[in-house]
């Protein structure tokens, strides 16, 4: 069929029949919100990041309290980042049992019912800044597994629910399986950061967590943006090594990315709209260029393309405002 008889606009002629028939939903449930959590700051302290308007380091009550008034708002999922006090070589408050994490997760545990999913990585605990041990200015991948392992079994030890090892060194995921599984923690779910770009998009969390290199960069262990099928490759080998769960990051300017990884694999698949996605998108907001609908927009698109769940600074203000995309 075709004109007259078929009148596409038919199916949009009011907002009552898009909103039957809108196709992709954003739901409070596929929000993951990150809270990065600074030891040095006193109880009830926050600190603005200038490079991120509208998001903070917080204390460690501070953090569980805003936690506490997001799951009220509707709210299921956090992600936690650390922002330590000692730094060294190897990354050693990572793993303390006592560290800014650990302790994080003992108190969502004990006073939300959140979803409580770590960051596993070395770059901001490390004086160096890198996501592995660093030998004579190299990054060295073996030696740094075992260190990514001893995290996130404190990480499971604490009570989190998932452990998200965000590194993208070589052989992590089967390591971190394997350890986890000796010492009892068969039921924690390892989420991948299984296709992580090096990305200009990352430098408003660097600024956040002072996690920014020291010397050289990260591009021998994050990926080249301009490559997908290494992307599918190191999405596979992650699972073969035992990932409950994909994640891809960045997000808006990857979406092909997240499209083809759901549609090949069929696992729960996640995505990280990113510090600079985020802050791209409030600097236009503010300037009046962008209205806040393009917030909305961003993450249904982010759905379309197959997420199950975001990972997002916006999920406050989307929590607040409400889910309903205005189609």
């Amino acid at each position: 069929m075709k004109f007259p008889t078929t009148r596409m606009r038919r199916l949009r002629k009011n907002f009552q029949i898009r909103r039957i028939l809108q196709e992709t939903r954003l739901n409070p449930e596929d929000l993951i919100y990150p809270l990065y959590i600074k030891e040095e700051l006193d109880e009830g302290q926050k600190e603005h990041i200038d490079t991120m308007p509208g998001q903070y380091r917080y204390s460690l009550s501070e953090a569980v309290d805003e936690a506490k008034r997001l799951e009220k708002l509707g709210l299921s999922s956090v992600i936690l980042f650390g922002i330590p006090i000692k730094k060294d070589e190897t990354g050693s408050s990572a793993y303390e049992e006592d560290g800014i994490i650990q302790k994080a997760i003992h108190r969502l545990k004990e006073e939300t019912q959140l979803v409580v999913i770590t960051d596993v990585c070395l770059c901001q605990y490390t004086t160096h800044g890198h996501c592995g041990i660093v030998e004579g200015g190299e990054i060295v991948n073996d030696e740094t597994l075992n260190y990514l392992s001893r995290i996130a079994l404190s990480h499971a030890e604490a009570g989190a629910d998932i452990v998200a090892p965000s590194d993208m060194m070589d052989g992590r995921v089967e390591t971190i399986r394997k350890a986890l599984d000796k010492n009892g923690f068969q039921d924690t779910l390892i989420m991948s950061y299984a296709a992580k770009y090096a990305s200009s998009f990352y430098a408003p969390f660097r600024d956040a967590v002072c996690s920014a290199p020291s010397f050289g960069d990260r591009k021998t262990h994050q990926m080249s943006p301009a490559n997908i099928n290494e992307a599918i490759r190191e999405v596979e080998l992650d699972i073969m090594e035992g990932a409950d769960m994909i994640l891809i990051k960045p997000a808006l300017p990857y979406l092909d990315v997240i499209k083809d990884v759901k549609n090949k694999f069929k696992l729960p698949t996640a995505a990280y709209q990113v510090s600079g996605e985020y802050s791209m998108l409030m600097a236009g907001i503010q300037a009046g260029y962008l209205t806040d609908e393009s917030i909305h927009e961003s993450l249904i698109s982010i759905k379309r393309a197959g997420a199950d769940l975001v990972i997002s600074h916006f999920a406050p203000k989307i929590l607040e405002e409400g889910t309903e995309f205005k189609c």
